[in-house]
């Protein structure tokens, strides 16, 4: 009985030295990076140039589909799908305007990779959904007026 207690002990100590020494090892190219700035700006327009270099020139686009209800029932979870009907899409970035935070996220693709991210978002209010996609170097830009009935990032 002891001897498969001790046994046991030492094979999850081992296993969790082999995994925090396998974290410390890894190249920092594996580790995703997280773009403080970004989420440490309070507007849309601060993030975006804390993302992109011109993050301010994004024009808009009927190629940039945002798919998601008039009216979120709960504002913890709302569905939204963001499709990019361009060429060479390297990333989407959601944000919501009514957020304390609007960065939502950034999801980049990589070759061949269909533009597309359905997810469920966090909104504090009613407020517009903006996609901003990357694609062969430009900036472009679609919005959604969502209208939050309860729940939310407050509550």
């Amino acid at each position: 009985m002891n001897i498969r207690r001790r046994a046991f002990l030492k094979g999850i100590l081992a296993t969790g030295g082999a995994m925090a020494l396998g974290t410390t090892l890894l190249p920092q190219s594996v580790m995703a990076e997280w773009p403080t700035s970004a989420f440490d700006a309070e507007t849309t327009e601060d993030a975006l140039k804390a993302l992109f270099e011109n993050g301010a020139s994004a024009e808009e686009s009927d190629k940039v589909i945002i798919k998601a209800e008039d009216k979120a029932e709960n504002g913890a979870v709302v569905p939204v799908e963001i499709t990019a009907n361009l060429p060479k899409v390297e990333s989407i970035t959601i944000f919501s305007e009514g957020n304390p935070i609007p960065l939502i996220g950034q999801f980049t693709f990589g070759e061949n990779a269909d533009a597309w991210v359905k997810t469920r978002i966090k909104m504090a209010e009613s407020s517009n959904v903006v996609a901003i996609v990357k694609a062969d170097g430009k900036l472009y830009k679609a919005s959604k007026a969502i209208e939050v009935t309860s729940g939310g990032c407050a509550g």
